[in-house]
């Protein structure tokens, strides 16, 4: 294999399934081992990544940083973002001071599921950062293949694969985690916490809201159908699509602007709420919601809306109250002003993002999407509560997200926090609500049975059809 081809060369699928078959036979090569000079993988996890353009990068970074890991093949569709990385890999070695191989030296696949086949034992674990609709063919793929999987948020498409990737992660004893930073954070533990001590009292109502998406990652599109366009020689568009329904190609679907568009995305709703809903989801212990319903601006089967407001309504769990969550996304869709908000010198008005838990005793804010830099509304309130905050009680977590599942692998740490057991529940509360955005539709749900009871038809989004040749 040659990593420094000409873009515009770009290799067709037999010439990669070749060469990568030839590289699964130099496995051994001590070339390919990353994070360290010298490195042999005797003793080391080796790892395998699946789309390593844009947040890719992320995983790859990490784990050329981590000495127990041995990078073993990668797997990417694009050249142009693989050629990205390739550089964004070299910046890093020389400014972290990194040995080892350059990342060209790693076997590049086109096809994960003739990557994992054809590399099979050689691969203890796969990271997952693709466009949503390619999670979990992904995921399973390594899953029945014995392979510990980390899957970037949303976790799926949709509800039953979540469901099933659990159920497949549990047969299989993998070690699992879903890429959500902010659950392994110290101001979600903070928040867990106050809310364990009684701080905000009976929380029955959460709002929380995030803007339309940036023009980088979705645009939307003055009218519909799109042209048809060429895909570039540098992009296998066939297999971009994967198990999702093929259509013509459109640079404002790929390779990064697929957020928006139902068949490869999840919207904002999917995009953001496993960050901004983690923390009322665990300190509250939600579970699933009884409904959901949504207002939209726009009902499409394609592209979501410009703004939407989401309400999930959960009943009472144990001694804890019912509550109403409220998601609010889109430009100027903001919840209202909460008592004690104009008090506080820090914000003269909503950020952009942001989430509130209204307690009974006190309301909690958590900016920026993520539960970072939690605070009781108020200044003088807050002031006087940092006088004698509640007891830490919650295990805290050294490094981010990709540390901790390493650490599990390795058996130096407990099972990551955001495994699928947790993660699958999450996602779930998400993409009901995804599907009432979709449809412009309210929902029953019933979650021991994983249907949609007041209108079966909406069913459809719960299980979903893989294209053929793409079912796992």
């Amino acid at each position: 294999m040659n990593p420094k081809k000409s873009l515009h060369s770009f290799p067709s699928r037999r010439t990669f399934i070749k060469t990568s078959a030839l590289a699964a036979a130099a496995f051994s090569l001590p070339r390919f081992s990353i994070g360290q000079a010298g490195g042999s993988a005797n003793g080391r996890i080796n790892v395998a990544c699946i789309g390593i353009g844009n947040r890719g990068f992320f995983a790859v970074s990490e784990l050329m940083k981590d000495p127990r890991v041995n990078l073993v093949a990668f797997c990417d569709v694009d050249q142009v973002l693989v050629d990205e990385t390739y550089k964004r890999g070299a910046e890093l070695k020389k400014t972290a001071g990194l040995g080892g191989a350059d990342l060209t030296t790693v076997p590049l696949f086109r096809d994960y599921r003739e990557m994992i086949a054809r590399l099979g034992d050689k691969i203890d674990a796969v990271t997952v950062s693709t466009p949503d609709h390619h999670h979990y063919p992904a995921a399973m793929t390594a899953i029945n293949s014995g392979k510990h999987v980390y899957v970037e948020k949303p976790l799926t498409h949709s509800v039953g694969e979540a469901r099933a990737l659990r159920d497949a992660a549990k047969r299989k004893g993998i070690i699992s985690q879903m890429g959500n930073q902010g659950r392994a954070t110290e101001g979600i533990r903070l928040i867990k916490e106050w809310t364990d001590a009684g701080v905000l009292g009976d929380v029955r109502d959460v709002h929380a809201w995030s803007p339309e998406f940036p023009e980088r990652y979705f645009t939307r599109p003055a009218s519909l159908p799109l042209s048809r366009e060429t895909p570039p020689a540098t992009l296998d568009w066939d297999l971009w699509c994967g198990p999702a329904e093929k259509r013509p190609y459109h640079p404002s679907i790929a390779p990064v602007k697929w957020r928006g568009w139902w068949n490869f995305g999840n919207g904002m709703l999917g995009d953001w709420a496993c960050h901004t809903l983690d923390a009322p989801f665990w300190a509250l212990a939600l579970g699933a919601p009884g409904s959901v319903e949504a207002k939209v601006s726009g009902v499409s089967d394609e592209i979501s809306p410009a703004t939407a407001e989401v309400t999930y309504r959960f009943p009472a769990r144990g001694k804890r109250p019912p509550v109403v969550l409220t998601w609010f996304e889109g430009a100027g869709m903001k919840p209202p002003t909460p008592k004690r908000w104009e008090d506080d010198p820090k914000k003269p008005g909503l950020p952009e993002r942001g989430m509130f838990m209204l307690g009974g005793k006190n309301t909690l804010f958590a900016p920026i999407g993520r539960p970072d830099s939690p605070r009781l509304l108020g200044a003088a309130v807050m002031e006087e509560f940092k006088k004698n905050r509640p007891t830490a009680t919650i295990p805290r977590v050294v490094g981010g997200p990709m540390k901790e599942w390493i650490d599990a692998i390795a058996k130096t740490g407990p099972m990551p926090g955001s495994n699928f057991e947790y993660s699958v529940p999450l996602s779930e509360m998400v993409l009901l609500g995804v599907v009432a955005v979709r449809t412009g539709r309210r929902i029953e749900w019933d979650a021991k049975a994983g249907k949609i009871t007041n209108d079966p038809s909406l069913n459809k989004y719960i299980k979903v059809t893989a294209r053929d040749g793409w079912k796992v």
